[in-house]
């Protein structure tokens, strides 16, 4: 089995792990993360009617003009899906890391959307 196969199915069972106990609702919907190489993605899901409530990512217009770092940038898109997340009138989430070890970008976005005002 090569390391890659290993770190992605290592991620998978974490994931897997999390997602058992981790539930969002329409007054607290999940909000989870996505990391690529190169941009960072986040989500705010109504898992019992199966409905994306609000998206944000590094490649938004605001966000992908700047010259930041990744982890800048990670906070500036929770910032953004804080925004659109109480434009949807949503003050508290469930927080998922979707398998990330919590440091660097998704602790990043994290920080961002507490800061914008999310609850969680």
């Amino acid at each position: 089995m090569a390391i890659k196969d290993k770190k992605k199915n290592r991620r998978f069972r974490i994931k897997q792990r999390i997602k058992k106990t981790i539930v969002g609702t329409a007054e607290r919907p999940r909000l989870t993360v996505f990391r690529s190489n190169k941009e960072v993605y986040a989500q705010l899901i109504n898992d019992a009617d199966g409905v994306t409530v609000a998206a944000a990512s590094s490649i938004s217009k605001g966000i992908a003009d700047k010259k930041n770092s990744k982890i800048e940038q990670a906070k500036l898109v929770g910032n953004l899906i804080a925004e659109k997340g109480k434009e949807a009138g949503i003050e508290s989430v469930v927080f998922d890391r979707n398998g990330y070890l919590y440091h660097g970008r998704v602790k990043s976005l994290a920080e961002g959307a507490r800061e914008g005002g999310l609850k969680f």
